[in-house]
């Protein structure tokens, strides 16, 4: 009976990975160090995929100064990639300065569960994967081949989570940097009480929101 590949895990070490990609090889253990977000397009020369390129290199500085890289990837082979990028370039004046994988035998694809039979069979969907620099899983995001991803959303949800690493808090929904943040639950009454004494904008006693201070 076939088996079906395992999907990597949040809060668990992404797949390690070694690939060529149009900036030379690449492996997951080159981005130790900083964070990293691994994702995937059906295929090149294709309208929505390059709306989505063109809006990831136009916010690319700010994936830097978040020091985060981007690397990208579809089942198409390198001298396609390179074609496709040259393309863009000459027709729509953008380099795209981020590499991308070529996975031909989808064995990253597959690694990662970018292939989803019900969209395609040879086509990885639009998987995005947040990667710590620890190579800690931190989020996933899936996309169908029909639907291009929001290059706002994807850096809001990296500086969420920048932010809770740096300060020990929980964000709520559509969260931007400069508003409130969540205060932790308390765990017990002591810390219940500590927290209705602290003066956080609390509408219950496990619901308490504060500004973020920042030094």
């Amino acid at each position: 009976m076939e088996q079906t590949p395992s999907m990597p895990r949040l809060n668990e070490p992404a797949p390690e990975f070694e690939a060529q990609t149009t900036h030379g090889p690449r492996k997951l253990s080159d981005y130790r160090g900083s964070w990293l977000i691994l994702f995937s397009h059906p295929a090149d020369f294709t309208p929505v995929c390059t709306t989505e390129f063109l809006a990831f290199a136009a916010r690319y500085g700010e994936f830097k100064e978040r020091n985060c890289e981007l690397l990208g990837l579809s089942i198409d082979s390198n001298f396609s990639h390179l074609a496709w990028k040259r393309a863009i370039k000459e027709k729509m004046g953008v380099d795209i300065p981020f590499p991308i994988i070529a996975d031909l035998s989808m064995a990253v694809a597959n690694t990662y569960g970018m292939i989803h039979p019900g969209a395609s069979d040879t086509s990885a969907v639009r998987a995005l994967f947040v990667i710590d620099p620890q190579g800690i899983l931190r989020a996933m995001i899936y996309y169908p081949l029909t639907n291009g991803r929001s290059i706002d959303e994807v850096l809001r949800l990296l500086t969420a989570l920048q932010t809770t690493d740096t300060h020990g808090v929980s964000t709520p929904e559509g969260w931007k940097p400069g508003d409130k943040v969540i205060v932790p639950p308390p765990k017990t009454m002591e810390e219940l009480e500590e927290r209705l004494a602290a003066g956080y904008e609390c509408t219950d006693w496990y619901f308490c929101k504060k500004p973020l201070e920042v030094a």
